[in-house]
């Protein structure tokens, strides 16, 4: 003879985050272009703390580093 067990209600669980599916976002191949206000910003966050490490360059070098850093 089979026993089985009373079933027993409870609180539906909470689920996580994690365990949600969620849906993939698409990758493009093109790759993301700053607008120059944004290279601008960042050049002069550059300048900056170039200017507090006490390092010598130019404009255009911290232009060109800060459009290399923003488009990876």
């Amino acid at each position: 003879m089979k026993t089985s067990k009373p079933k027993t209600t409870s609180k539906p669980r909470k689920t996580s985050v994690a365990n949600k599916t969620s849906k993939k976002k698409s990758v493009s191949s093109a790759k993301y272009v700053p607008s120059e206000d944004e290279i601008r910003e960042k050049a002069r966050e550059i300048y900056y703390e170039r200017i507090a490490r006490g390092e010598h360059g130019t404009p255009e070098d911290d232009w060109r580093e800060a459009e290399a850093l923003l488009k990876g």
